[in-house]
């Protein structure tokens, strides 16, 4: 997937919409799926699973992949 802002990150969020942690697993974070997936099902619980519902929605929306971190900082430096 490309950089923040990607249709892959829009598809991301949507799956998390849907169930927290799908999007992270769309995006190939398997261990911060497994990690949304169980807090928001413990925090549903006690009714407050919306929040980390909502955290992993914009997680998935704001995820840029370590490669393209790199890539900016480098731009950055030289500009």
């Amino acid at each position: 997937m490309s950089g923040q802002g990607s249709a892959g990150n829009v598809i991301a969020a949507v799956c998390s919409f849907f169930i927290p942690g799908l999007g992270q697993l769309v995006q190939g974070r398997l261990l911060a799926a497994i990690l949304y997936f169980i807090a928001a099902a413990i925090l549903w619980i006690v009714l407050l699973g919306w929040i980390i519902h909502l955290v992993s929605i914009l997680d998935a929306a704001l995820y840029v992949p370590p490669h393209l971190r790199r890539h900016d900082a480098a731009r950055h430096a030289h500009g």
